[in-house]
């Protein structure tokens, strides 16, 4: 199955994705910040420059798209038909290195709270807001 559209057009596509300050990240640091917990962003001194740190609690938040950190049994998550080994090989990178540097943070003292993009969506984005405040508790 070939691409739908055209090599410009997706390069295009893709250079639109953002890395950082992303909807979901927001929303959850809306959130946050309304709740009366204060944060920092993107912490590039810290291992895999978590979306989301919480020094106070010792607590790191990452955001994960669903496509791009592989959320397993998640319907936003599908492989995609064309260009199907450097997908794979990508992903795959990405879901290591999520690994190696939870656990360096972890070694570090660091809780990790990982949110899927899937649960900010309106059918659970008030169970997982409350959620992730308990845990922060």
């Amino acid at each position: 199955m070939s691409d739908v559209h055209t090599p410009e057009v997706r390069s295009y596509n893709m250079s639109r994705i953002k890395g950082k300050n992303t909807r979901p990240e927001e929303i959850v640091c809306k959130y946050l910040f309304s709740q009366g917990y204060r944060y920092r962003k993107n912490v590039a001194k810290l291992p895999g420059r978590p979306d989301i740190v919480l020094a106070k609690y010792s607590t790191c938040i990452f955001v994960n798209g669903c496509f791009w950190h592989k959320h397993e049994g998640c319907k936003y998550f599908v492989w995609p038909k064309s260009n199907v080994e450097f997908w794979k090989q990508k992903i795959e990178a990405t879901v290591e290195r999520d690994k190696r540097q939870q656990a360096e943070l972890k070694v570090n003292g660091w809780k990790i709270i990982v949110i899927w993009e899937c649960q900010l969506k309106p059918e659970s984005i008030d169970f997982t807001l409350k959620n992730l405040c308990m845990q922060l508790k």
